[in-house]
């Protein structure tokens, strides 16, 4: 055995249990022979016709001095038994009681790296993704702004987790960790509770999955259907605009797929690979404007931001007065957002003061989401009252010098 592969499986035994070893043996076909509590299990794997085809120990002693070395031979012999490498072995006994999620980013790449930023970008992207589906999971229509439903943030900082990278272009793995197994001896009218209530953080993979294969049908040809509940096919604008951040000119395509817990009955969903190739990316945009229009619209809203540019619309001014296309950095539900209006006359004048001085500008007006931007539009009223006190005192200042 290499050098590599043998710190694979040191790798793979500072990250593992010998519960989830027992649990992935359980669950598949092998059968504890010998067991010491708190010291050693022995199990055994025979074929259809009874031939034995493997025997191995794994040490429960994790007070031993030489129990990491112990830990890793089993694994080492695991491996050698399902003839699988120790990337390929560890996920399939994590994913014993627990279900994968892939993100594959196929581009051009000379030595399997990504730049720094681009990882960070994605990451962030990842974590809005998970977000937003278990808010969809928690509460199919929630708008998702505001508070979060119950359970949400215990799943985001609890039983998600970033697992390692795969090869194959850059991969990033996405672990949900199910819990441990139900107690079999409990039983409600004969059902195990497993099928009773369905752990959290499956529902919000199953969510997921749904989700992303209905953003790949909906960027194919759309549906109206969907916009009258698109939380009961886990989608949602949130998630979408996680899609976006992830998405760049030099991707070739964006593949996501899924690796289902042995221990949990399998979903109907996630079964393929869902593959987002730049047709389906170059619609994303489209598909979240109509989405956000069904979850947000039209509203009058009063924001306060900074002015970050002016415009000047020589097609639309007259003799008399200045017209401007202003756009404004504000928070739109706990986010920032650039907010575009048209500003006139003296509503315009306070704008070009609140750019160059960099002071805070407040406007009212009827906030919605079209052409894939924010917009301000309707009876646009500009509070001056700040930018005059301001400008006034700024005034007296200079007097007084």
């Amino acid at each position: 055995m290499s050098v590599a592969e043998l710190d694979g499986y040191r790798e793979a035994a500072s990250t593992l249990t010998p519960t989830a070893v027992s649990q992935f043996l359980a669950a598949h076909s092998w059968e504890l022979e010998a067991r010491k509590p708190h010291v050693r299990e022995v199990w055994r794997l025979t074929s259809s016709s009874g031939a034995l085809e493997g025997r191995i120990m794994v040490p429960l002693a994790t007070g031993y001095t030489d129990f990491q070395q112990r830990f890793q031979e089993t694994l080492e012999s695991l491996g050698y038994i399902h003839d699988w490498d120790a990337q390929e072995l560890h996920e399939r006994i994590i994913g014993t009681h627990a279900d994968l999620f892939f993100v594959r980013l196929d581009q051009a790449m000379t030595d399997g790296t990504i730049p720094f930023h681009q990882a960070e970008k994605t990451i962030e992207a990842l974590y809005k993704m998970m977000r937003a589906a278990a808010t969809t999971a928690a509460s199919p229509s929630h708008p998702h702004r505001g508070r979060l439903p119950t359970g949400v943030s215990d799943f985001l900082d609890d039983d998600v987790r970033l697992g390692h990278t795969k090869r194959g272009s850059f991969v990033f793995t996405i672990v949900t960790r199910l819990g441990d197994p139900p107690d079999p001896s409990h039983q409600v009218d004969g059902i195990p509770p497993q099928d009773v209530v369905q752990p959290f953080p499956r529902r919000v993979m199953e969510t997921l999955a749904r989700g992303l294969e209905t953003t790949e049908r909906l960027s194919r040809q759309w549906d109206d259907q969907v916009t009258e509940a698109p939380g009961a096919q886990g989608v949602s604008a949130s998630l979408i605009e996680s899609l976006e951040e992830i998405s760049a000119p030099h991707l070739r395509s964006l593949d996501l797929s899924f690796e289902w817990a042995a221990a949990a009955p399998r979903p109907d969903v996630g079964l393929a690979t869902i593959i987002l190739d730049r047709d389906v990316m170059a619609e994303l945009p489209r598909v979240r404007e109509r989405l956000v229009r069904q979850e947000e619209p039209p509203r009058q809203e009063t924001l306060v931001g900074l002015v970050k540019t002016l415009s000047r619309d020589d097609a639309s001014s007259s003799d008399d007065e200045e017209t401007a296309s202003v756009v404004l950095t504000a928070e739109v539900h706990g986010k920032p957002r650039k907010v575009h209006m048209t500003l006139s006359g003296e509503d315009h004048s306070w704008a070009v003061i609140a750019y160059q001085r960099k002071l805070p500008f407040t406007v009212t007006g009827m906030l919605g989401f079209e052409r894939r931007a924010w917009r301000l539009t309707g009876d646009i009223v500009v509070d001056s009252s700040f930018l005059a006190h301001a400008t006034r005192d700024q005034s007296d200042d200079t007097e007084s010098r």
